[in-house]
């Protein structure tokens, strides 16, 4: 009887272990770490323990930049992930990586209702014909973010108006005048001091609507707007009011530690502020030019979108879309959004978390929804749909530091970034055709 017993013991753990072993893998590659990670990582367990036919695997493959070249040399090597997430400005590579994507509308099938999405945040994963090619997976847009405590130190009520650069820059006055070593900081500069200023500003940051008109485009952020804006940043850079301290996102540190009184940067900085900061903070829309314009337009997005890689079994596509419709639903993408402060990407997933008290809970939390959707985009505002964007990005760095530097003006700077940029488009519209 315990022989009897035993075996079918060892039968059912077999069972168990074949039942586990027919579970189809999805291999996901993405480029998060710290409370961002753990959220990914959350998300995936949550999706593995939801169902018994697939199992996701994450893995973490280095920053933005480092993740897309991942998965690119992964595919040359008939190596790819299923799913590969890809910051916005790569999307016009993966459009051009003929062969090496299924557009998610396709993975997706029958039935796949793309009017849920939000059209502000998908349209820059848009196909010209309607057609989602990936799946918007954190989307945020900039943001003014405000260290309270910093403000009542210097003087100044908390409350103040912040609402465009120039009564900013009387602030920026105060503070200095009040001994704060750092009165501004921002992350991502080219984002937002030129990607999302043209935008916010309705001018164009590069012709044939920003791109998504055709890869003849040319850039055009060296326009009036953008040399007023960077020259006033750059005269703050000396005056000690603005303080650079990076490229992608080392400003944060600077805010999240109480040094720094205003701090542009993503709606999504919310996660590792809410988690760190020992001071009383806000979230305010991204300023704008009452010179240049009576009213901002909209911002665009930032962050990143998850492709489809060509070259897997219909199981593993089966699995995708699986995992995508799981993060799709409004209690997923709720939950993601309040986490994280990046935008829910269906009106459902904005409804229930303002039907949960969020946004009353945690004021400020909604601007970034407001920003992207008070108005219908223009064809400066839509998004950008460039080649080689990640090294124009890289250039655009460059110059802008020549100007914090003190080592160009402003408009010198955007000159040569438009000219260097430009040539890097022709290579690309050659390559292209």
């Amino acid at each position: 009887m315990k022989h009897s017993a035993s075996i079918l013991a060892a039968a059912a753990v077999m069972g168990t272990a074949a039942a586990a072993q027919a579970q189809t893998q999805v291999d996901f590659w993405h480029a998060f770490t710290g409370r961002l990670g753990d959220l990914v990582a959350e998300q995936v367990t949550t999706f593995n323990a939801s169902q018994s036919d697939y199992t996701v695997v994450a893995t973490h493959k280095g920053n933005y930049s480092e993740t897309l070249n991942a998965g690119i040399a992964a595919f040359r090597a008939g190596e790819q992930p299923d799913i590969l997430m890809v910051f916005e400005v790569g999307t016009a590579t993966m459009m051009a990586a003929k062969g090496a994507v299924v557009p998610v509308y396709e993975v997706m099938g029958d039935g796949f209702d793309q009017s849920k999405y939000i059209g502000s945040v998908t349209g820059y994963y848009t196909a010209p014909d309607g057609n989602m090619l990936s799946l918007p997976f954190n989307s945020s847009t900039p943001v003014l973010w405000v260290n309270r405590d910093k403000l009542a130190e210097a003087g100044i009520d908390p409350d103040t108006d912040l609402t465009t650069w120039e009564k900013v820059g009387g602030v920026l006055d105060q503070l200095k005048e009040a001994g704060v070593s750092c009165p501004l900081t921002t992350a991502w500069q080219s984002w937002i001091h030129l990607e999302n200023l043209s935008a916010y500003h309705n001018v164009p940051f590069a012709t044939k609507e920003n791109g998504f008109g055709g890869l003849d485009t040319e850039l055009a952020f060296n326009g009036p707007a953008q040399v007023a804006h960077i020259g006033a940043m750059g005269q703050w850079a000396k005056d000690g009011k603005f303080i650079y301290a990076g490229r992608r996102n080392e400003g944060g540190a600077n805010f999240r530690a109480g040094e720094c009184a205003l701090f542009t940067e993503s709606s999504a900085g919310y996660a590792g502020i809410k988690a760190e900061a020992q001071f009383a903070f806000d979230v305010r829309p991204l300023p704008y030019w009452e010179a240049v314009a009576a009213e901002p337009q909209n911002t665009i997005i930032g962050g990143a979108s998850l492709w489809v890689m060509a070259g897997q079994t219909d199981e593993e596509y089966k699995g995708v879309a699986a995992f995508m419709d799981f993060l799709s639903s409004p209690e997923i993408q709720a939950k993601w959004h309040q986490d994280t402060g990046y935008l829910p990407i269906t009106a459902e997933a904005g409804e229930l978390t303002r039907s949960q008290g969020f946004y009353d809970a945690n004021p400020g939390t909604d601007i970034a929804v407001i920003q992207m959707t008070a108005k219908e985009p223009t064809e400066n505002s839509k998004g950008l749909r460039l080649g080689s964007f990640d090294q124009i990005r890289t250039i655009i760095d460059e110059e802008l530091e020549a100007v914090w530097s003190g080592d160009k003006d402003a408009q010198a700077a955007l000159d040569s970034a438009v000219e260097r940029g430009n040539q890097l488009l022709r290579r690309f519209e050659q390559a292209n055709r």
